[in-house]
C-alpha cells in the first residue's frame, strides 16, 4: 500500500516537468515577453491577467488534488495578483508611471515567499488528502 506522502506526490501537478512547464513557465514567460513591447496597457493586462490567473487556477486545482501546502497561498495570491493587473491596466487602480515594475516586484517576491514558507513551516503535503485519492 502507498504511503499518504507517495500518493500525494504522485498526485502533484508539481512532479510533472511538462505541467510545470505549461502551467507555470509559458504564464511566466509571457508576462516577461510583454515588458519591452510597445503595447498598451489593455493588452498589457489581458496577457499578465491570463497568465496570473492560469497559475493561481494550477496552484487551486493542485491544492485540492494533492494538499500541497504552498498551493493554498499561491493560489489565491495569484488570482489577487490577476486582479490587481486588471485593475491597473484598465486604468482602475492607480500605481504610479512605474506600475507594472511594482507589480512584477510583487509578484516575484510573494512568490517566492509563499512557495517556500508555507512548506518550510507546515510541510510539503496537508496530511489526510491521501485518502484513497480522494480530497477530504
Amino acid at each position: 500500500m502507498k504511503s499518504d506522502a507517495t500518493t500525494c506526490e504522485s498526485r502533484d501537478i508539481l512532479s510533472s516537468r511538462r505541467l510545470v512547464f505549461t502551467l507555470y513557465w509559458l504564464p511566466a514567460i509571457a508576462i516577461l515577453a510583454v515588458g519591452p513591447l510597445a503595447i498598451s496597457n489593455g493588452w498589457r493586462a489581458v496577457v499578465w491577467t491570463v497568465a496570473l490567473a492560469t497559475m493561481g487556477m494550477a496552484c487551486t486545482v493542485n491544492a485540492l488534488r494533492c494538499g500541497r501546502v504552498h498551493c493554498y497561498a499561491a493560489g489565491p495570491f495569484f488570482f489577487l495578483m490577476a486582479l490587481v493587473a486588471l485593475s491597473y491596466g484598465l486604468g482602475i487602480l492607480h500605481l504610479g508611471r512605474n506600475g507594472w515594475n511594482l507589480l512584477g516586484l510583487i509578484t516575484l517576491i510573494g512568490t517566492i515567499a509563499l512557495w517556500c514558507l508555507p512548506e518550510m513551516l507546515l510541510g510539503r503535503y496537508r496530511k489526510g488528502r491521501a485518502d484513497n485519492g480522494n480530497a477530504g
